[in-house]
């Protein structure tokens, strides 16, 4: 077991071994877990797939281990970079 202030900057990985980016913060509610802000660091899949972006919200569901690394399934990746709406 952890606490949740030793994974901050802890690196995350997804399930298929693709560096995914770093913890940056988690998001509680209620006392439970709910997501995991994952920033986008250099060389990781999330500044190659979301460019400009900062990062995105894992939902903890999505989490399958937490460790000396987090590990995440393949579903947290974004499908696409840009946005369908209609606008």
């Amino acid at each position: 077991m952890k606490r949740i202030s030793e994974t901050y900057d802890m690196r995350v990985f997804t399930d298929e071994g693709d560096y995914f980016g770093d913890v940056e913060e988690s998001i509680l509610t209620e006392n439970k877990v709910f997501g995991w802000r994952v920033k986008a660091t250099r060389g990781s899949f999330l500044q190659k797939a979301l460019g400009n972006a900062k990062g995105v919200i894992v939902p903890h569901q999505l989490v399958k281990a937490i460790g000396d690394i987090v590990i995440i399934s393949k579903n947290a990746i974004p499908s696409h970079s840009g946005m369908d709406d209609d606008e």
